[in-house]
């Protein structure tokens, strides 16, 4: 029986960028031809240090979008083409849109379940006023 050797290819990027009033970390992750995306917001700039100690110790704590179909292009790339696009990339301060995509998916994800949880407590707390209004009824109806 032949083994099948699988390699899975992951990458990942981040960018960070000044939006008034904080610095923003915009992690993308590539995987099996999807991108995933989460949003950190630092606070003050932070340094490079600062920024690899928080990948170490909270890199699996992230909540990273729901994956979206990204097109990965596997082949060789010059080294100078290579340098020049990381240059455009660090002037660049902006975010692709295919992770800005994938960060609204996770906003409303996010906002869909804000939402039933707060229903649920609305209908919780009609139901608790509910039965103790029909307590005092009842209480009342004992004493005549």
């Amino acid at each position: 029986m032949d083994k099948i050797n699988k390699s899975i290819s992951v990458s990942s990027r981040l960018t960070v960028f000044f939006e008034e009033p904080f610095w923003i970390g915009v992690f993308e992750r590539i995987s099996e031809g999807k991108l995933s995306v989460c949003k950190v917001t630092f606070g003050t700039e932070p340094k490079d240090y600062e920024i690899y100690g928080f990948l170490l110790k909270n890199y699996y704590r992230l909540r990273f979008s729901p994956a979206v179909a990204a097109d990965v292009k596997e082949a060789y790339r010059n080294p100078k083409r290579v340098q020049r696009e990381v240059r455009e990339q660090v002037q660049n301060t902006g975010i692709g849109t295919k992770s800005q995509q994938a960060l609204k998916l996770q906003q409303e994800q996010l906002k869909i379940e804000r939402k039933t949880v707060n229903r649920e407590q609305r209908e919780a707390e009609k139901q608790r006023q509910f039965t103790l209004k029909q307590q005092k009824r009842k209480e009342k109806h004992r004493g005549r």
